[in-house]
């Protein structure tokens, strides 16, 4: 003990440094001085700042493997890191539990905890989330790169039946990679939209026309129209499973089991047309013919194919399982009360409307959701007041979740923005470096380390590794024309 009669570490390697319980140690990080005792580091032996109790014993070496620079004669230890996470990090020695202050980049936080060698099981489940969903930004955005990368580079080892189905595949499904891509997607879109509009104008009966049996169909110039369509959708469909380099998990996506869905009715429809009269009856055929056309309303899905807003939507309606839930659960609970409070006071009336309690359930939807067709309607006091308190918490049961759904998809068209943006700022950066690459670099990574040829060893002159002075933590300092054998806070600490 000094003479102010505080407790301090002994000099670097002699007898009498040692750890304990009634050691103290002082740290500047980033400027920021703390002092922290034995006791309460040795909660968490494996920590770094618990292995800087006993460092002192084993000299300059070990002390600088665990920090970025020591002070002697204050006897302090100085790391280049980022204070304001060191503060939460700090937080596990005192409450045995990290929270991530606002504003931290979880994934800077995350290699802090490492630096400091703080286990991730003490960050708070909170904080887990959005560490989770940030590691989620960043496998998007490397996919993301990853797909331009994919589409820019040409591998000349690759045979031309190979490189033949990465430009089909990119022709169709990348419409921004060029012009005849573009103009196919437009044209794509635009026989989606017929489609759509001559299986509406098909039922038309001032449009259809009389068979042999006297039945009414489709006018022969629609069917020709659908029937290009199809061909089209087919021919599509077709060239994109060719050209697509996983098969099964083309065939699964929902997008595509959607084109299917577009096209199988109407091959199979024409089918039984040809065929299936010999095996049943033409009643049947007729029948099953008609259901398979209704199923034609799917192709209007397709346009989600080139529609980024209803992609958006739809991902957003993913998102929002959770409100769109309680919206259904407060309807399905006032529709059950006020439908059994309308039967009951509505059986005073001769002439009520309300026959029965499943039947009421109708009256109670269109009521809730503010339809009210009429169809049905309360005719005693008692019943009106009930339907004006039914259409009121209707009113509220669904604006409730409507804010939460509104803010998902507003969170995830900004979030997608962003990604975009940030993939794009990647390539710029790969290829500023790779066209730096060649004109020399004033500092260095830890990969740039990792190409370093080998030290020579019994060569006369400067090695690289004497050139080179770097921190032990994650931030590297630049380059130093002058070789020094110790530290100086200017070097560690920026």
């Amino acid at each position: 003990m000094d003479a102010a009669g505080e407790r301090s570490l002994p000099e670097p390697g002699s007898q009498d440094s040692r750890a304990g319980d009634d050691i103290e140690i002082v740290v500047n990080v980033g400027g920021v001085r703390q002092v922290l005792y034995g006791d309460l580091l040795s909660q968490y032996p494996e920590t770094r700042l618990a292995e800087l109790m006993g460092c002192l014993a084993g000299g300059y070496d070990t002390i600088f493997s665990l920090c970025d620079d020591y002070d002697p004669g204050k006897r302090e230890f100085y790391f280049d890191r980022d204070p304001d996470a060191f503060k939460c990090v700090i937080e596990v020695y005192y409450f045995g539990e990290v929270h991530m202050k606002k504003g931290i980049c979880p994934i800077c936080f995350k290699n802090e905890m490492d630096f400091w060698k703080v286990d991730l099981k003490f960050l708070d489940d909170c904080c887990k989330s959005h560490l989770s969903e940030k590691r989620e930004e960043l496998e998007e955005i490397a996919r993301r790169v990853q797909l331009i990368l994919d589409d820019l580079g040409v591998d000349s080892a690759e045979g031309r039946w190979r490189r033949c189905q990465k430009c089909v595949w990119k022709f169709l499904e990348k419409p921004e990679s060029s012009c005849p891509a573009r103009v196919v997607a437009v044209l794509s879109f635009l026989l989606i939209l017929i489609s759509s509009v001559v299986m509406c104008m098909g039922t038309i009966p001032e449009l259809q026309v009389l068979d042999a049996d006297g039945n009414r169909v489709e006018h022969p110039t629609l069917e020709n129209v659908e029937t290009a369509c199809i061909g089209w959708f087919t021919l599509e469909y077709l060239l994109r499973l060719f050209s697509s380099p996983n098969k099964l998990h083309f065939a699964l996506s929902f997008m595509n089991i959607v084109d299917v869905l577009a096209i199988l009715p109407f091959y199979v429809s024409l089918t039984l047309t040809h065929l299936g009269a010999r095996m049943m009856e033409l009643t049947n055929v007729q029948q099953a013919v008609q259901a398979l056309r209704i199923m034609r309303i799917a192709r209007i899905f397709k346009l989600a194919r080139h529609s980024s807003g209803l992609q958006t939507l739809t991902y957003a309606l993913k998102r929002s399982f959770k409100e769109l839930g309680l919206l259904l659960m407060y309807l399905a609970v006032g529709i059950f009360v006020f439908s059994a409070l309308g039967y009951t006071m509505e059986q005073s009336h001769p002439e009520t409307l309300f026959k029965s309690i499943p039947q009421s359930f109708w009256w109670a939807i269109i009521t809730m959701t503010t339809v009210g067709y009429g169809d049905i309607y309360p005719k005693t006091t008692l019943g009106k007041l009930n339907a004006a308190i039914s259409f009121l918490c209707g009113v509220i049961a669904i604006a409730l979740p409507i804010h939460p759904i509104i803010n998902n998809f507003v969170r995830y068209y900004n979030k997608q923005r962003v990604l975009e943006t940030a993939a794009k700022h990647e390539l710029e950066l790969m290829e500023l470096n790779s066209s730096s690459a060649g004109d020399g670099k004033v500092g260095c990574s830890r990969s740039d380390l990792d190409s370093l040829p080998p030290e020579p060893i019994g060569e006369e002159g400067p090695s690289w590794s004497s050139r080179l002075k770097i921190s032990h933590s994650d931030t590297f300092i630049p380059l130093l024309t002058e070789e020094k054998h110790h530290r100086t806070r200017l070097q560690s600490c920026k």
